[in-house]
């Protein structure tokens, strides 16, 4: 009965099909051929378009970017996405609750947020307020600042796991300190605001947590670290079939492809966000961010190659 309420989901977003033993084949909607050569076979859970190319182990990825927003949450309850989990259990074994070490914010942190702010707030306020970071942000981040302490003279934006604890958090100095970040001794592989990510829908990787807020929704800080198989965000990626764009600094050149190299052998959909001539993602506004997302290139295992010759 899932199968046939699948079958008639997905003529729904694609139109009329024929069958063939265990595969449904539809029109591709990625290259429009006029024939129908998009092979679906639901035993394997998996999908391959025999014009373009196009294929995926996940037939979410089809109603996720052709399917409405009803059509995407239909398509969830029916599959709850179950052969995404069996794959990531294979890969990384089953998903655990793995022990985080316990820290906790600054003892001299105050919020942002707060309506009634002491004097000392002017200062961290305008710091945001030259980085064109506003209430708004501060309210969804969360930040605060330090007057004095070890952390003195600093904004910090908290970072929480999924139960809703800290995990982490980045400081940066506002007073020209010499030392612009200093950040806790814990470990760097966590998932950086990990319950506001929808690892559903489209995911923008950065560098830092300033370039975080600057893209927007769905963005995820790298925190001057790498991604690699075994890291909490690379799994949970993998685990869901999120697509990824890639907007790391200019001059991260090396990371970058090595990024691209990586989730295409996963084969995860990824894009690359032109960031120059910025030195980072921080530097621009909120609507250039969008306009570059939305200019982004695919790099299929073609554009990496380009890319890769045009960086020799």
């Amino acid at each position: 009965m899932s199968q046939e309420r699948k079958v008639k989901l997905l003529r729904s977003v694609l139109g009329g099909f024929y069958n063939k033993g265990d595969e449904y084949i539809f029109q591709c909607p990625k290259c429009d051929h006029h024939k129908r050569k998009l092979s679906i076979n639901f035993v394997k859970g998996a999908f391959k378009c025999w014009v373009c190319d196009w294929s995926g182990r996940n037939m979410y990825r089809i109603i996720r970017q052709f399917g409405t927003t009803d059509q995407r949450y239909e398509w969830k309850g029916l599959t709850q996405q179950i052969e995404v989990e069996k794959f990531a259990d294979k890969l990384f074994g089953p998903k655990e609750q793995q022990q985080q070490d316990k820290i906790s914010l600054p003892n001299h942190f105050i919020s942002l947020a707060n309506k009634n702010l002491p004097n000392t707030s002017l200062y961290p306020i305008n710091y945001l307020k030259s980085r064109r970071i506003g209430k708004k942000d501060i309210i969804k981040w969360k930040i605060g600042y330090c007057p004095k302490g070890k952390y003195a003279s600093r904004i910090v934006v908290p970072s929480f796991d999924i139960a809703g604890d800290i995990n982490f958090f980045v400081t940066r100095s506002y007073d020209r300190n010499w030392r612009k970040y200093l950040n806790p001794e814990t470990s760097k592989d966590i998932i950086f605001n990990h319950p506001y990510l929808d690892f559903d829908e489209d995911l923008v990787i950065v560098e830092g947590v300033f370039d975080a807020i600057k893209a927007g929704d769905n963005a995820v800080p790298l925190l001057g670290s790498t991604l690699t198989e075994n890291s909490k965000l690379f799994a949970e990626i993998i685990r869901n079939d999120t697509p990824v764009y890639l907007a790391l600094d200019p001059d991260a050149s090396k990371k970058t492809n090595r990024l691209i190299a990586l989730f295409l052998r996963y084969d995860i959909e990824v894009y690359l966000i032109e960031v120059g001539p910025f030195g980072d993602v921080g530097e621009m506004t909120k609507p250039q961010f969008a306009e570059r997302k939305k200019n982004a290139k695919s790099m299929n295992s073609d554009g990496y190659l380009v890319k890769r010759i045009s960086n020799i």
